[in-house]
This record gives structure tokens, sequence and C-alpha cells, in this order.
């Protein structure tokens, strides 16, 4: 079966009613207690593909190549990969990719591993510093990038908080680390370039504190950072208090931020 991603932009857009059908319908027996099965007339439908992977912007910063992930090399596995501006805003343009793909019959075998294919579009304007957004995980941008190459944006988006005292920054550092989207965050110790705060985790069934054994249960861990252009990079973990297991591994972590942390509580 074909993965299916559905592209977002100002909604959730449908692909699957878009095919056509490119067979005779089934016999007249179809349905009948005893009559043979009658197998699913193949027909064309339009997908979006697994993903995309690059794009690329003309010298007029308006032509628009873009690489995606579709079935296999086989004739009958992808043809007509469009690539069409669905909407645009002052931060960003949104990019649909679609295929087609021949279903119903059997499963056939060039088709179960995947290939590059490439489209284009003209964009109505130079895309300049805005967003080009291609579906719900997957942005590009010009700035930083090796034109005529547009840089793929990571989990933090396109233009990541700064490394800083900073709220949006702290939220960075909590992105970077191996812990539940639900996972608060304490007080936090900065400097600009060192960092250090807890965090904390739910554990246990789903239900109110109070309400039963294990309501409410958490586990939590202090966390050191180091900034780096890429952002706040982890260094070190721990549950205790003070400084020692962190200068165990970074001697140079300020004393100042650390030499007053409290051991953390742990669950019973």
């Amino acid at each position: 079966m074909i993965a299916v991603v559905l592209l977002s932009a100002v909604g959730v857009l449908l692909l699957g009613a878009c095919g056509t059908l490119r067979a005779g319908s089934g016999g007249a027996g179809a349905g009948v207690r005893g009559a043979p099965a009658v197998s699913e007339s193949p027909r064309w439908q339009t997908y979006a593909p697994v993903r995309v992977t690059a794009a690329r912007l003309a010298a007029d910063h308006r032509t628009l190549s873009v690489d995606a992930e579709v079935p296999g090399d086989g004739k009958t596995c992808a043809r007509d990969v469009k690539a069409v501006v669905i909407d645009t805003s002052d931060r960003t343009v949104w990019v649909q990719v679609t295929f087609s793909a021949l279903t119903g019959g059997p499963p056939r075998d060039d088709c179960r591993k995947t290939a590059t294919a490439t489209a284009r579009v003209r964009l109505p304007s130079p895309l300049g510093h805005r967003e080009l957004a291609m579906d719900t995980h997957t942005a590009f941008t010009a700035d930083g990038a090796d034109l005529p190459d547009l840089r793929l944006c990571g989990e933090l988006g396109c233009h990541p908080a700064p490394t800083g005292c900073t709220a949006a920054s702290y939220e960075q550092a909590v992105m970077a680390l191996d812990v539940p989207k639900h996972t608060s965050r304490g007080e936090e110790h900065c400097d600009g370039k060192w960092l250090v705060f807890s965090v904390s985790s739910r554990m246990g069934p789903v239900c109110a504190k109070g309400e039963g054994p294990g309501c409410g249960a958490s586990i939590g861990a202090r966390w050191f950072f180091r900034a780096q252009t890429s952002g706040w990079k982890p260094i070190a973990r721990s549950t205790k208090g003070g400084c020692a297991d962190v200068h165990r591994l970074e001697p140079e972590f300020p004393t100042a931020l650390c030499a007053g942390l409290p051991p953390l509580k742990q669950p019973n």
C-alpha cells in the first residue's frame, strides 16, 4: 500500500478522491451469493508523496524544483508528479506535491521500493525570506542556504530561537532532550553560555493526583547544557545536588550556576 501524507496549508486536503477510473467496472456477478469474487478494477488515483526531500530555487528566485519520494521505478508506479502553489502569505508559501498511481489489482514488485521524482512550479513572486511549506512537517528556506539548494528546516523550525536566557531558548533546550512531549521544566539557571534546569515527566496511570495509587507520579532529572551555534547541547544529567556530577564531565561549567542546587526528590 502506498503511504499517503496529508498536506496542510490553511486546511487538510484529502487527495484520495481525485483518482480517475482507467479500466472497466466489475462484472454482473459481483455481489451475488456463490458468484466468483471480482477484484477491484485498476484505476489511477492521486496521492501525496512519501516525503519531499529537497528543494531548489532558480536564479530568478521564482522557479522552484522539488524532489519527492514516490513508489518505485515502474511506469505504472507513479506518474504526473506535480507541484502547485496553493496559498501564500507574507511569511509562507505553501506548495502541494502530488502524483498518480495505479490502484487495484495485485501489488507490483517494481513499486515496492521508492524512487525520487522532480516536480517544478513557478512561484507567484520571489520567495525572498519567506518559508516554503510542503506539508505539516516539511519546510525549506533560502535564509542561510547554499543556493540554488534551499535549506531543509528542522524540528525547531526554520529560524529557531538563539541560545540565551529566554523562555523560547529554554523550550529549544527541552526539545534537544530525549523526554516525553508533556515534560515540564523547572527553574532555570543561565548565563548565556551555560544552562541548567530540571525536568519532570509524568509516569504511571493517567489520573488526577490523589485519585489513586500512582496518580500524579512523576520522575525528574536535572540537565546541564552548553551553548553552541546550533542551539543548546546537553552535556550532563543528574539527580544529585551541587556541581559534582556535571564537573566530572565538564569542569568548566560555572560553579555559580550549580553550587546551590538541591537534590531532586525521587518518586516513591
